[in-house]
């Protein structure tokens, strides 16, 4: 099976982007993996897959395979990519799409050929839909890791995360950290680890340990919950520039019930062909 491909990244966080409407393509995880090998394949965080809607009332479906195989419910960076990608390849002119995922809809808005805002609708909170094992929905939780107890606030944007406050994010465990709390057993399908740090009401500093990739160089959905765990809290405004290590995020949101607006670059590295 010979497929055409793009690899495009948001702010250092990276895809392999593949056209499903114009090519056949039948990917197992096996493949995925070998995809996302960065010494055997092409190398990228997630697969991302363009595919006709199943909803009549969307322009795509979009769907999101981690480097580990498995598939997923959400991705912002890839979502901004996704909206450059299906205009350069000519499958549509529209600037505003409506885009099916595992978790929802997403209006992506492309605002010029390099910035493209997502409207990743209201955040979840209630822990058994994040999924996240608690009794009472709160601002933050314990978490007992090692015997030591850490204090998260937990959100989904259409897939799970834990946000932990940092006093200084460059000396964050996130390398020994991360993967603990992303198998927790409170967290029965997985979590992405976000470690925040605040520097004022307007703007912090983010690292992220993605379920099933490890540390990327930037995580929407990562930017989008650890800006809403912060505004629960009462740490930040309703608009704030989020700083990860491949660049900065534009995250709004109003408060509870309220979508939250992400607005980033998208950039295309290559096109290409390989052979799986």
């Amino acid at each position: 099976m010979r497929v055409k491909f793009s690899k495009m990244h948001g702010l250092g966080n990276d895809f392999v982007m593949l056209d499903g409407i114009s090519q056949r393509i039948k990917l197992s995880p096996e493949k995925i993996r070998r995809l996302a090998d960065r010494h055997l394949g092409i190398g990228c965080d997630q697969v991302l897959v363009v595919e006709s809607p199943r909803n009549p009332d969307a322009d795509f479906r979009y769907r999101i395979y981690n480097a580990d195989g498995g598939e997923v419910e959400n991705c912002g960076n890839g979502a901004r990519c996704f909206a450059k990608f299906v205009r350069e390849r000519r499958l549509t002119a529209k600037k505003q799409l409506l885009v099916e995922t595992a978790a929802g809809m997403l209006q992506l808005n492309v605002i010029d050929n390099d910035r493209v805002s997502v409207d990743m609708g209201a955040p979840i909170l209630e822990p058994e839909q994040i999924p996240f094992a608690a009794d009472i929905r709160a601002e933050t939780y314990p978490l007992e890791v090692d015997g030591e107890v850490y204090t998260i606030g937990a959100v989904s944007m259409g897939n799970p995360h834990a946000v932990l406050l940092v006093d200084d994010v460059d000396s964050a465990p996130v390398a020994t950290l991360g993967p603990k709390i992303e198998n927790h057993t409170r967290f029965p399908q997985r979590v992405n680890v976000g470690f925040l740090q605040i520097e004022s009401r307007e703007r912090a500093r983010l690292r992220v340990f993605e379920r099933g990739v490890g540390e990327t160089r930037a995580c929407g959905t990562g930017a989008c919950a650890a800006m809403v765990s912060a505004r629960l809290r009462d740490l930040v405004d309703d608009h704030v520039e989020i700083a990860l290590p491949g660049g900065t995020l534009t995250i709004h949101w109003s408060g509870p019930g309220q979508p939250v607006t992400m607005t980033g670059p998208a950039t295309t590295v290559y096109q290409g062909q390989i052979v799986l």
